[in-house]
This record gives C-alpha cells, structure tokens and sequence, in this order.
C-alpha cells in the first residue's frame, strides 16, 4: 500500500514558511538594528569593545537581553551564538561567536562569566517574530 501526502499552500504561505525555516543571523541583526540594537561590538583583550566608543566593557557591565544559536546548514560544525546586548550605560548592539569547534574559548569565558542577574529571563529566543 502506498501512501502521498499532498500539502495545499498558497505560493505566499509557503515562501512565509520556508523564509521562516532559513532565518540565520543576519535576519536577526538586520532584525534588532531596525529595533536599536546598533552597536557593534568586538572582543579584544579579553574585554567586550564598542566599535564606535572604543569602551571595553567587563562581563558585569553587560546585560544579554536575548542570544540565538545557529548551527550551519552544510556544516554542522559551523556553529555561532548571536547574544543582543544592553550595557551599564545604556549601548544595545550585537555580538556573534563561534561556539563548539570553532570556538574562541578566551571569548566563551567573557560570556560564560557575565552574571546570571544579567541575563533576561526571556533571553534564550530562537523565534523571530
């Protein structure tokens, strides 16, 4: 005995899901620069530095108001963590890292030591809406 399924979608359905499905970083940064999350930042020195101001901020001045995991489509091992950040003073931005293999483990320590405290409690979001 066999078995089709047919799925009846709107040409607009369909594109809305399969865009759903392949969100990856940029739709997220592109996504929180139009809500102000402008900054960049970078990792140097062992500090967090905004692009612009040049101000190193430590692991207790920063606040992750959300961080999305992605794990690459051809490349399993191509894994990031994009972390939305607010500082003590207010800067919202983005930073992106290399987790698992490709990993930074200097830079995994900055985050691993920002504050629970620090962190929103709806911060681990892996939908966009």
């Amino acid at each position: 005995m066999k078995f089709e399924v047919t799925i009846d979608l709107k040409k607009s359905e369909y594109n809305k899901v399969m865009k759903k499905e392949q969100k990856h970083e940029t739709d997220y940064i592109k996504k929180y620069q139009d809500e102000g999350y402008t900054s960049n930042f970078l990792f140097e020195g062992g500090t967090l530095l905004d692009s612009a101001t040049k101000y190193a901020y430590q692991p207790n001045e920063i606040f992750i108001v959300a961080h999305h995991r992605y794990e690459g489509m051809s490349d399993p091992d191509d894994m990031s963590i994009l972390y939305i950040i607010e500082t003590k003073d207010q800067i919202k931005g983005t930073h992106l890292i290399g987790y698992g293999p490709t990993a930074d483990l200097e830079e995994a320590e900055f985050f691993k030591d920002i504050p629970k405290a620090n962190y929103s409690k709806n911060a681990d979001i892996n939908e966009l809406t």
